[in-house]
């Protein structure tokens, strides 16, 4: 295996040189080699270079430390990619957002990897790394040595949810048994402490039954007893990280209560060496930290199991088996036995195990789980459907197409799975404050100490101790490491109830600060295929006698429009004649015999070429074409019959959410091939307030570029394969689900039930997802900025207030609480449109793409 190793005596710096070897793929000459090489060596630090076509490898050496970063921009930039690969790491022990600093940067140093993002509300680790240059002992050493514990997450989605949600029970467990325990020994000591300073009498009463002596003894051995029983996790996680210089929230829990609980040994056994007036005990202030903290944690582990309910119910829809027809027997087999080409058979209420083409019966199927729309749909033979949702009425075999990882449900949970872990722009300054906000408290409690020992009134010793505890317990770096990835999460899963996948976690912040939505016509706007829209016959015609002679006739022709006037009249159930003598004008129009009548159809030009008055028809005509329709005349028997009107209709819903974007102060720009004429007319009626006209499908990168000219930040709304490059220039490119695989490839976004009404909605849901992230920072930081200056006893010198250790570890306990409740509101956010039945696909689940090899573990 490869990797990046040292090289002494190579490099003339005092540093020594490291070696780095890349798998690179593309080249397929000694031209290319050459490329590779050239473009390698200019990159700064680079002292050598060397490209073997064989091995598909380069070695680079650097003259100090590596930089993998600059090498693979350097061969992209020539032209060439640098295979990759993704390891998921589940990391128990993280309690703050100093341990996410730290896991991270562990895994950063490791030799070849290329990012690390941790995640503290989901507990895992997503490591991008190149392709044979890191294995999975490497990273979880990393870990390790930075303190925590990982394992690899298994490739199977309901094997690691399992695992983890079965972990994360043990560890609530623990919690709840450990507060349960520190409660029952804090509460005498709290009652004959604090109940002694409070009430006259029980101080009177202590005093006459213990005696002060017996009361501390009884104290200390409660005390001993929280500290070094549920007590204890905190000082098996914070002291080895503060003695390895990287102290997390453990470490100021452990060094506080230490503090208290030393100083008040020392005061109960040999207060002889303290001071006079000073030998007073704090073991209330010890038990009533843990305790209370304890408590925060409980609460915290109940709404980050709440936070990640999305998930659940994903993997929830899953079922564990299938019944299959093996050797011409029916069996029922566990999922995981099933195979690509099994046929398997669904009864009523029952649900769709895996993907597959249905090849037997029919039935309706409730998809609402996975497109969001409520009406079953109709399933017949040679239609998809989809594992996880559930058949209604009638009972149906079908042919196994995709199994395991590659089911549209896995892949919908693993895109969620992948944006709740994502990190967004705005988190890079949280990281950097985390990474030194528990050393600058530490910093802080000790100069606390020192002014309060110093300047402080008698007793000056019990001053300080008091406040240096205060400072440690009240710093709370849990909200600031939990503000981000909370909101992310309940706002990513609820956009997946919506029927909204953000394939990138980025896009969520991006698609907030868009002040242009441009949308392509065809398939987004419309329906994507011509229809018979209009049929407006002339005095002495009926409308189905017109339809049916015309339908006759375009039964010889494969033009679109042909197509959509036959469709036309197979829906209304009207039976075709034959036709004779059928002739086609290029240019003008078609016409035949038909049942012994002569029909004509064609442009205005080809009635004028047969001598026939359009003169009735001409406002009809006008307001078809400021419709943005071109109209088709159609004579029969040598008799001007009827206008008609063949178009690409406007998708019910496409009015609404257009209302809905400028409702949001958002401008709406439309791209069509259309001629400027007809585009025109379509966003007059729409309401568009920008069009890039007569647009080749490869110019629509062009069309983008144009509208963000005056620094606007454009999404880009398509479904189709050429509208794959501009999804990926656009700042955030949304893929209707109904589209290609390719469209959806290359979004940002996959609004899987394919109605437009989900661009409003995931917009909105953007922006309120990173509202709620910036209450929950104000919060994290403001209580910080302000509380710890007052637990310092910064107010003492104005009013003489000073802020209790107890007081200050509700305080810390609640402020991590009040950031997870904050993220949970957004569970109860409301679309601005509600996307119903009937809209979007039809039948089709989001065609969303296979898992590339480089995220497969």
């Amino acid at each position: 295996m490869a990797s990046v190793t040292p090289q002494k005596g190579v490099s003339s710096s005092n540093s020594p040189a490291h070696r780095l070897s890349l798998p690179v793929e593309g080249m397929t000459c000694a031209s290319c080699v050459g490329r590779v090489e050239r473009a390698l060596k200019a990159v700064p630090g680079v002292q050598t270079a060397a490209v073997n076509l064989a091995t598909e490898r380069a070695d680079v050496t650097f003259t100090g430390a590596a930089n993998p970063q600059a090498a693979i921009s350097a061969i992209e930039g020539a032209g060439y990619t640098v295979r990759e690969e993704i390891i998921e790491l589940a990391i128990e022990d993280m309690t703050c957002a100093s341990c996410v600093g730290r896991v991270e940067k562990a895994l950063a140093q490791v030799p070849g990897v290329i990012e690390a993002t941790v995640n503290l509300a989901t507990e895992r680790a997503r490591v991008r790394h190149l392709a044979g240059v890191v294995s999975t002992s490497d990273l979880e050493a990393a870990v390790e040595r930075a303190g925590y514990k990982s394992r690899r997450l298994s490739a199977e989605t309901t094997n690691a949810d399992d695992q983890d949600a079965e972990r994360r029970e043990s560890a609530a467990r623990d919690l709840r048994r450990s507060l349960f325990i520190a409660a029952a020994l804090t509460l005498p000591v709290f009652v004959l402490e604090m109940g002694s300073h409070l009430i006259p009498a029980m101080h009177h009463w202590v005093m006459r039954v213990l005696g002060e002596q017996t009361n501390w003894y009884v104290q200390f051995v409660l005390a001993t007893l929280v500290l070094f029983g549920p007590g204890l996790r905190f000082f098996r996680q914070g002291v080895p990280a503060l003695l390895r210089g990287a102290p997390d929230m453990n470490s100021l829990v452990s060094v506080g209560t230490a503090a208290a609980y030393g100083y008040s040994v020392v005061a109960t056994f040999i207060p002889e060496v303290l001071p006079p007036g000073t030998a007073n005990v704090y073991f209330e202030a010890s038990v009533v930290i843990v305790t209370l903290i304890l408590l925060g944690r409980v609460l915290e582990a109940r709404a980050k199991g709440r936070t990640s309910q999305a998930i659940k119910r994903l993997v929830g829809l899953q079922a564990k088996t299938a019944r299959v027809e093996r050797n011409g027997a029916t069996v029922e087999i566990p999922l995981d036995q099933v195979t690509t080409g099994d046929i398997v058979l669904v009864r009523p209420g029952e649900k769709i195990p895996v993907d597959g083409e249905v090849v037997n019966g029919s039935s309706y199927v409730d998809e609402s789980m996975i497109t969001g729309e409520p009406v079953p749909v109709s399933k017949a033979v040679g239609a998809e459907v989809v594992g996880g949702t559930i058949n209604k009425t009638g009972a149906f075999s079908f042919r196994v197409t995709q199994v395991g990882a590659n089911t549209v449900l896995a892949q919908i949970i693993r895109l969620v799975e992948e944006a709740q872990g994502s990190k967004l722009p705005i988190q890079a300054l949280v990281d950097k404050v985390t990474m030194w906000f528990v050393p600058a408290v530490m910093a802080a409690a000790a100069l606390t100490f020192a002014v309060w020992l110093i300047f402080g009134p008698d007793p000056a010793l019990t001053f300080a101790l008091v406040n240096a505890v205060a400072v440690l317990i009240i710093a709370c770096p849990c909200a600031m490491g939990l503000a981000t990835p909370t909101s992310i999460m309940v706002g990513t899963g609820r956009a997946a109830e919506l029927g909204i996948l953000f394939r990138k976690g980025e896009a969520l912040q991006e698609l907030r600060d868009v002040s242009i939505v441009a949308l392509d016509k065809t398939g987004t706007l419309t329906k994507g295929r011509p229809e018979l829209t209009d049929l407006v016959p002339a005095d002495g015609f009926e409308y189905e006698e017109i339809l049916a002679l015309v339908a006759a006739v375009e039964t010889r022709s494969e033009h679109p429009i042909a197509e959509a006037i036959v469709a036309a009249a197979k829906q209304r159930g009207i039976s075709l004649a034959p036709i004779e003598s059928f002739d086609a004008t290029p240019g003008f129009g078609v016409s035949a015999q038909v049942a012994g009548r002569t029909v004509a159809v064609g442009a205005d030009r080809f009635m004028k070429q047969l001598g026939l008055n359009m003169e009735h028809f001409v406002p009809t005509a006008q307001r078809l074409g400021a419709e943005g329709k071109s109209p088709l005349y159609a004579a029969i028997d040598g008799r001007l019959a009827a206008v008609i009107a063949v178009a690409d209709p406007i998708k019910e819903t496409t009015p609404e959410a257009i209302k809905a974007l400028h409702a949001l102060g958002l401008r709406v720009a439309m791209i069509t091939g259309d001629n400027a004429a007809t585009a025109a007319a379509i966003a007059k009626q729409l309401g568009i307030d920008e069009v890039a006209a007569e647009v080749l499908p490869d110019g629509k990168v062009a069309a983008l570029k144009k509208f963000r000219s005056n620094g606007a930040r454009v999404a880009f709304v398509g479904d189709g394969i050429n509208d794959a490059p501009a999804l990926a220039e656009a700042d955030v490119g949304l893929a209707i689900g109904t589209g290609t695989d390719v469209a959806i490839e290359a979004a940002d976004v996959v609004l899987i039930s394919g109605d437009l009404r989900g661009v409003p909605n995931a917009i909105a849901l953007s922006q309120a997802t990173i509202r709620n992230i910036k209450q929950n920072l104000f919060w994290a930081f403001a209580y910080n900025a302000v509380l710890i200056p007052v637990a310092a006893g910064a107010l003492y010198p104005v009013n003489g207030t000073l802020l209790s250790p107890i007081f200050a570890a509700a305080a810390m306990a609640l402020s991590s609480i009040f950031v997870l409740g904050n993220a949970l509101r957004l569970k109860r956010f409301r679309a601005p449109m509600a996307v119903e039945a009937g809209t979007g696909t039809t039948g089709r689940a989001a065609a969303l793409p296979k898992p590339s090899l480089a995220n497969e573990h």
